[in-house]
């Protein structure tokens, strides 16, 4: 997998392995900024192509490539 960096995130496209609730195309739409300036990002935010439904996990989740796949797969 490409190395990954919290602040190229915006927008990108991603593939969850395992369906939840027919949700398996994702995009991210908010890279979460901490609270302490300088402090590094931890959190973005990721939209259901399909419900719309969003949620917020830890970024560096993306990086298994047993939960997750980069793009559209």
């Amino acid at each position: 997998m490409n190395p990954l960096h919290p602040k190229k995130l915006l927008l990108s496209k991603w593939t969850a392995v395992t369906p939840v609730a027919k949700d398996k195309h994702f995009v991210v739409v908010k890279v979460v900024e901490p609270e302490l300036p300088g402090a590094p990002v931890e959190w973005v935010e990721l939209e259901a192509l399909f419900s719309k439904r969003v949620q917020r996990l830890a970024w560096r989740t993306l990086r298994d490539a047993a939960v997750w796949r980069q793009g559209w797969v």
